[in-house]
């Protein structure tokens, strides 16, 4: 019975490491296939490559059900190191995926414009209409994937940090990143950085490799046996018996 409950939080660790991997595998190629219509201020009134905008509006969407996903999987094992901090994390996961969606939404009604807004319409309006939804997205991605990484950080990495569920320097990198990450958003949200730039890069890759390391240590390897998971699979075990 007791090695069923191991397996079972064994099972868990690789379902959360999977999750990690998926926001890899969608966010990265989304972030080009995205390019025709982020790139080009009059897409909405010219040929446009919407193939490739939708399919990288899907990639973003199953990234954003991936972020939940890692949330909602973890939260049963770091709950029982603290349930308020793993429910923020979930929390914070949760307003990620929400404003992914929202930069999504905007993406595509850029394609339903040049589909079939541009017939009988003002092409400047259609411009400037279409101008406006990409800065929508361009802030959800600053506010999402660019700032609440941040917090998922600081609530996972400090949870993570004290139960020793991992090597502890795994945590430690998001716990470094956070703070960096969130400076580089604030001075881009006053105009003082850029997404694209040195600080911006320096400041998300201990994020990148937090996250990336996380999601492989879980996948390969699991959890690292610890007191809190122990008491776990013995209270499994118990209630097991019972039935």
């Amino acid at each position: 019975m007791k090695e069923v409950a191991l397996n079972s939080v064994r099972k868990t660790a690789l379902i959360a490491g999977v999750f990690y991997l998926v926001t890899f595998a969608s966010s990265i190629p989304a972030v080009f296939l995205l390019g025709p219509v982020l790139d080009d201020p009059n897409y909405v009134v010219s040929a446009g490559n919407d193939t490739s905008v939708i399919w990288g509006c899907l990639l973003d969407l199953i990234n954003a059900f991936a972020c939940v996903g890692t949330a909602v999987a973890l939260f049963p094992v770091v709950k029982r190191q603290n349930e308020s901090l793993a429910l923020g994390f979930v929390t914070a996961r949760m307003f990620e995926a929400a404003v992914i969606a929202i930069g999504v939404v905007s993406l595509l009604a850029v394609v339903t414009l040049r589909q079939t807004g541009a017939a009988g319409a003002d092409p400047q309006s259609l411009v400037s209409v279409g101008q406006a939804l990409v800065a929508v997205r361009d802030w959800t991605f600053l506010l999402g994937p660019g700032t609440i990484p941040a917090f998922n950080a600081l609530l996972l990495g400090y949870l993570l940090f004290r139960s020793r569920f991992v090597p502890r320097i795994i945590p430690i990198l998001g716990l470094i990143g956070a703070p960096l990450l969130l400076v580089s958003a604030i001075t881009t949200m006053f105009g003082i950085n850029s997404q694209v730039s040195v600080l911006s890069a320096v400041a998300t890759l201990p994020i990148f490799l937090w996250e990336l390391s996380l999601g492989l240590y879980l996948t390969f390897k699991g959890f690292k046996p610890s007191p809190i998971i122990a008491g776990a699979a013995a209270r499994q075990t118990r209630q097991a018996g019972s039935h």
